[in-house]
């Protein structure tokens, strides 16, 4: 990995390191960032008094975060996981979860979409969580341990370096972390090879429209920002065909940024 991808990595890191330190530290219902308009997470509009996703000091913002799920899903979640929750979609409302199913999420954070998929697969389903911080591995275990969710697992690793075995998976979910990576290529690789045959992606991401240029995405906002790392609609479905991806569609929700929308991506793995 070249330098720059390496500092990039490592800001990644350190800000979902300091939101997890923070949502732990109890300092508010919401999570609060020290991030400037163009850091923001999810959203490029967040200001020094707001949250990683837009959302003013306790307050709910209905377009990013905990305000993507319903009371319904979120009644019985610890308080830490929606605080947690920086998100720009809710990828359970595509991903049509089913009792005995196995699922996995790619940049976990708190664990809210781990939980909630446990719940959805019942006890003879299970639900996998991938995530490289420690401090935010810390906080999605000690939320599992307060659901008292058994069939949930939270593992160290990178999602360009899956640590689970081929073919273990039914589904693959992610919320606003794919924009994040260095190398998307061997991301989208990576969910290919750790669904079974006919297993599927249920992906929430910020997706630019086809005419911006990478420079024009960074003027909208940074890398660390789910902005400026975003890939472009046909960008999104060449990945997943070359991968090996069938049935590949990305569907916009709604705007991030200007030319930058919060998108649904779905694909199947072909039968063997």
């Amino acid at each position: 990995m070249s330098a720059p991808n390496d500092a990039l990595v490592d800001e990644v890191r350190q800000r979902y390191a300091e939101a997890a330190v923070k949502v732990r530290a109890g300092a508010s219902n919401t999570l609060i960032l020290e991030a400037t308009e163009a850091d923001s997470c999810c959203s490029p509009a967040a200001t020094t008094t707001d949250s990683c996703c837009g959302t003013p000091a306790a307050e709910v913002d209905n377009a990013f975060g905990a305000g993507l799920y319903s009371a319904d899903e979120t009644a019985e979640l610890p308080a830490e996981a929606l605080a947690a929750s920086l998100g720009c979609g809710n990828p359970l409302m595509v991903a049509a979860l089913h009792p005995g199913e196995k699922v996995l999420d790619l940049g976990s954070g708190g664990g809210i979409d781990v939980l909630l998929s446990a719940r959805r697969v019942g006890p003879s389903g299970y639900a996998y969580g991938v995530d490289m911080t420690d401090e935010m591995l810390d906080l999605a275990r000690a939320n599992a341990a307060k659901a008292q969710a058994e069939n949930v697992e939270f593992l160290k690793g990178t999602i360009e370096d899956v640590p689970l075995p081929d073919a273990t998976v039914d589904v693959v979910i992610s919320n606003c972390v794919i924009n994040l990576s260095v190398d998307k290529p061997k991301v989208l690789s990576e969910m290919f090879r750790v669904l079974v045959p006919g297993g599927r992606i249920g992906i929430s991401d910020v997706v630019a429209e086809d005419h911006l240029t990478p420079s024009d995405r960074a003027e909208r906002g940074s890398y660390v920002g789910c902005i400026a790392g975003a890939l472009s609609r046909t960008e999104y479905l060449e990945g997943l065909a070359a991968a090996g991806f069938a049935d590949a569609e990305v569907e916009f929700t709604h705007e991030a940024a200007p030319g930058m929308h919060s998108a649904i991506i779905r694909a199947t793995k072909p039968d063997a």
